[in-house]
């Protein structure tokens, strides 16, 4: 490849600086290297230059910060979906090779080198990407702002519905801004769930319509919770959306399987299906911990509000249900910043 074929960056993670010579001198004639001697400097390096790098090269057993935790950095800042990752290491245990693939890389070359196959593999890696990126790009952009314009009607949408009720008005948008930050931080705990940013804002903004069946029910704060009436508000407000919704709209889509299932319990004594565990949608199991959450604590509508941490405690304890193990370790995570969100 001549250079004014130059594709881009490639950054090298390894703590052999023999490794990262050979693969520079393999790659250094058409990419631009970069090279990270642990994990701790492609991170530092990523947070400054990732849109301009085209792949990355990545060790697994590293001094300070190993490829694996490289991988789940990777995934929790979202530049595992813009740039390509392929593993280089002599490990060839399928654990380690599956955990990576799991943790969003694309390929695994093994060491010692070869040089028409670390040349090709690294080529065809960044072509395919660029390829995807351009196919996927604008329905990317466009499914964002397909999900921005109609997050302005959902808006006024729930703000009638709560016009003149016996809640906080300000509950949805509380529901709102804890359910998005615990999925921003779902991808640094567990890699099972993969969600894009359409995927985080869409669950976010959807979580606000949770309640639209109770919403429509007349007198619906004298209801029992126990009741039948009022656990029914589940499948009343999937059915009102699966209605008003456009089958083709991603947002709609969301919302309907939150509205159905956002009470249903990790060890299946929730309602309305009794679906257990992964059975619950991951958008539904985030918008419950939420919604315990803003409940715990709000004093407009529990007079038994209690303070941040005891809400914290008695969710992580199993005094509100049985909650995903996942959630509870990223609910943890994010604990301290959620206060400064409510309204």
């Amino acid at each position: 490849m001549s250079k004014d074929m130059v594709k881009g960056s490639i950054l090298i993670v390894d703590d052999s600086e023999m490794n990262r010579a050979i693969l520079s001198d393999i790659l250094g004639e058409d990419y631009e290297i970069i090279e990270a001697r642990d994990g701790l400097e492609a991170i530092d390096i990523l947070s400054q230059r990732a849109d301009s790098i085209s792949l990355v090269l990545l060790d697994i057993v590293m001094p300070r910060m190993d490829g694996f935790s490289v991988l789940a950095k990777m995934n929790e800042s979202n530049w595992i979906s813009k740039i390509p990752v392929i593993i280089i290491s002599s490990e060839n245990a399928s654990l380690y090779v599956e955990r990576a693939y799991d943790l969003g890389a694309l390929d695994y070359i093994q060491r010692p080198f070869d040089t028409l196959v670390v040349r090709r593999r690294a080529l065809n890696t960044i072509m395919l990407y660029g390829r995807q990126k351009s196919l996927n790009g604008t329905d990317e952009d466009l499914l964002l702002q397909n999900i921005s314009d109609q997050a302005d009607v959902i808006s006024i949408l729930t703000n009638l519905l709560n016009f003149g009720k016996a809640v906080n008005c300000y509950r949805t948008q509380n529901i709102q801004a804890i359910s998005e930050a615990i999925l921003n931080s779902l991808g640094g705990v567990s890699f099972k769930y993969k969600l894009t940013q359409a995927d985080i804002n869409c669950i976010s903004i959807a979580s606000t319509l949770c309640d639209i069946g109770l919403s429509l029910m007349k007198k619906n704060d004298l209801l029992d919770e126990n009741s039948d009436e009022y656990k029914n508000h589940t499948l009343s407000g999937a059915k009102i959306l699966s209605k008003m919704a456009n089958k083709e709209s991603p947002l709609l889509k969301r919302a309907i399987e939150i509205c159905r299932y956002h009470h249903e319990r990790w060890d299946g004594k929730g309602y309305p299906e009794g679906l257990k565990g992964d059975q619950i949608p991951i958008s539904a199991q985030v918008v419950s911990v939420a919604e315990t959450y803003e409940f715990l604590t709000d004093k407009n509508i529990n007079k038994d509000a209690v303070t941040h941490d005891e809400a914290i405690s008695k969710i992580m304890n199993g005094e509100c249900g049985a909650f995903n193990p996942v959630l509870m370790i990223v609910l943890k995570s994010v604990a301290d910043t959620l206060p400064a969100k409510l309204k």
